[in-house]
């Protein structure tokens, strides 16, 4: 069996309260759980630390919603404290902050971790259409090898293309992630690596402790919402979609 967990963290930093930033009528956090509950997950659960997006989940059909502790650091550990009450065997983490995550993105991963046992961890990239965007720091770069497990993650435009060859292409990782329900546990005990800690990529930690990470390829580009510009930028585009 599969869950869908979305962390919804009201406190953010960078945009205080952006789960419930009102997209084209709806909280952002239901449009990403109606983007969740078509896929073949057999649960979607929000888990939060605020009695306002607790409330206004609740009225989501199919979802589930449960408060967590507001002390917890990362999405990965409101993710597994949702898990301790599931049995699920494969935990899909979907960001509070993807609107519009294509459900069929969702069910790559569903299906990668039910069609290869032996996977601990899941996730996905896209080509750079742009590879100049690459040199942004907050767009997180994955290097794949041939069979398309993750060699490395960086913020840095990797891979460097020192004499300039022609067709280099970089992939931009896409947070969303697809655990087995043991491994989440085990991940989510362990200290902070420290190429974890030089990135601040917390994935880092898997590839450090010697765990494969299997990328799915998507031509999906993430519009996540991390500032007031990103919520202002999707607006825009949603305007110019219904015109």
């Amino acid at each position: 069996m599969s869950a869908v967990i979305i962390p919804a963290r009201y406190g953010s930093t960078r945009f205080p309260g952006k789960v419930l930033a009102d997209i084209d009528g709806k909280p952002m956090i239901v449009r990403v759980a109606e983007q969740a509950v078509q896929t073949s997950a057999d649960k979607v659960i929000v888990v939060t630390d605020n009695e306002k997006v607790y409330e206004v989940c609740s009225n989501i059909k199919k979802v589930s919603v449960m408060m967590s502790p507001s002390d917890l650091s990362t999405g990965t550990d409101r993710v597994a404290y949702a898990a301790k009450n599931i049995d699920d065997d494969i935990i899909i983490n979907v960001q509070g902050d993807e609107p519009f995550i294509p459900p069929v993105l969702i069910e790559q991963l569903i299906q990668g971790l039910k069609n290869d046992k032996s996977l601990k961890m899941i996730t996905a990239c896209v080509p750079f259409a742009d590879i100049n965007n690459s040199e942004n720091p907050s767009a997180v770069k994955v290097i794949l090898d041939k069979n398309d497990y993750a060699v490395y993650f960086s913020r840095y435009p990797v891979p460097y293309n020192r004499d300039n060859i022609e067709g280099v292409v970089r992939y931009r990782h896409i947070g969303i992630y697809g655990f087995r329900h043991d491994y989440l546990f085990e991940f989510a005990s362990q200290e902070r690596t420290y190429l974890e800690k030089c990135e601040n990529l917390e994935q880092l930690r898997a590839l450090e402790n010697g765990v494969k990470i299997k990328v799915v390829k998507t031509d999906y580009n993430p519009l996540s919402v991390d500032t007031l510009e990103d919520l202002q930028n999707i607006l825009k585009i949603l305007s110019m979609r219904n015109k």
